[in-house]
């Protein structure tokens, strides 16, 4: 049986770890603007319906690169959600010993 190819892998493979590490991080950072948007978007919510922020400000707050926690919880206060954040022990499998640190 042949070997599937699989580009991104193959990809990862020839990286060295610290620069997949690092696409990964920058990734992650950018799976959260989209995540946002799409949760906004879920809720049947235009930029412009966000109460307490203009459509500027979503829009900004969508791409942003950092997002402080305070200004997360407002933005999905006017969602009508609430934000949990855990935390985990590195480099062990998600499991019971992770623990809320924030839950608002």
């Amino acid at each position: 049986m042949a070997k599937k190819f699989h580009p991104i892998s193959e990809l990862d493979a020839k990286m060295k770890p610290e620069t997949l590490e690092k696409a990964r991080k920058i990734a992650e950072k950018e799976s959260l603007n989209i995540r946002l948007s799409m949760l906004r978007e879920k809720h049947d919510i235009k930029q412009s319906e966000v109460s307490s922020f203009t459509q500027t400000a979503v829009s900004k707050l969508e791409n942003r690169k950092d997002i402080k926690i305070s200004t997360l919880i407002d933005y999905l206060d006017s969602l009508g959600m609430g934000l949990e954040i855990r935390t985990y022990p590195k480099g062990k499998p998600v499991s019971s010993e992770q623990e809320i640190l924030l839950r608002v």
